[in-house]
């Protein structure tokens, strides 16, 4: 099986590639938007013939959530019209496809995790743009998979583990945001779940649609950061704040627990305990 993977040097596409060797029998293509980019239908037509694609794990995206605000095209361009293409080539050319969403298509109004049939209402234009590729992604290929992921860290690229770190080396106290509640997804988790529904999928796995993935639990920003503090080993104090003290450009949901009961069922994903996988993760960024 050749499989193109997108958006290959971000956090999503980089613990692919390092668990991709594992996957002997397959032939991976990982492109950047160096390589390809997703908002050039003709570009990616070529690649697929030229390849032999027989799958495509979209983790292009968008991900400046607050600058999304005012670069409100650029995101629309990768985000929707990026799967939209992918989609398109996808259903002619009858590929499997897995695409990667967020929690960020949800308002956060709800007190129990978000199930696949919960009503998206993004609060962001970043939020927007991903429910516009699902939408799109769906109608056009549906026998797609959509995995929707939340709070994505990794010992690679920008993240709010490796921000935490840093600024708890700098200074003596931190303030964080207390009032928002979601779940911590460690990237190679994910990747791990990726790579075994592509596999069931190369067995004759018939599932389709909307799925959730995020590591297990539930904690705010602050307890994330406490947590992280306390398994690096760093003296510093956090302090809880309320999100009015801390204005964004883009409104986040102040819930956003996804429920992974429908992933677990169908591809019978183990999912770690968010605590676990953060150790898991320290223990990478400090080798």
């Amino acid at each position: 099986m050749n499989i193109l993977v997108t958006g290959a040097k971000g956090q999503l596409g980089t613990e692919i590639k390092k668990q991709a060797s594992l996957y002997k029998k397959w032939h991976f293509i990982f492109c950047d938007s160096s390589d390809l980019e997703i908002t050039d239908i003709a570009a990616i037509d070529t690649l697929v013939k030229q390849k032999g694609i027989n799958a495509i794990v979209n983790c292009a995206a968008y991900t400046a959530v607050d600058l999304a605000q005012t670069n409100e095209k650029q995101a629309y361009a990768v985000n929707a019209t990026g799967a939209e293409n992918l989609a398109k080539l996808a259903s002619q050319f009858q590929l499997k496809f897995i695409h990667i969403s967020t929690d960020f298509v949800f308002d956060g109004t709800s007190s129990t995790p978000y199930t696949e049939t919960d009503t998206p209402n993004p609060l962001s234009v970043y939020g927007k743009t991903k429910l516009a590729g699902e939408q799109a992604v769906l109608s056009l290929c549906p026998e797609a998979i959509i995995l929707r992921t939340s709070w994505l860290y990794s010992a690679y690229g920008r993240n709010f583990v490796k921000t935490v770190q840093s600024l708890a080396r700098e200074r003596d106290s931190l303030n964080m945001v207390s009032d928002q509640i979601g779940t911590p997804t460690w990237a190679n988790d994910l990747a791990s779940a990726v790579l075994i529904i592509l596999a069931k999928l190369g067995l004759g796995n018939k599932c389709k649609g909307i799925y959730h993935y995020a590591n297990e639990g539930k904690v705010s920003w602050y307890n994330f950061a406490v947590e992280i503090i306390e398994q690096s080993a760093l003296q510093c104090e956090v302090h809880p704040i309320k999100t009015e003290a801390y204005p964004t450009a883009a409104v986040r949901p102040a819930f956003s627990v996804l429920d992974t009961t429908k992933i677990k069922r169908d591809f019978g994903v183990q999912i770690p305990f968010w605590k676990r996988s953060l150790e898991r993760c320290l223990t990478q960024i400090t080798n």
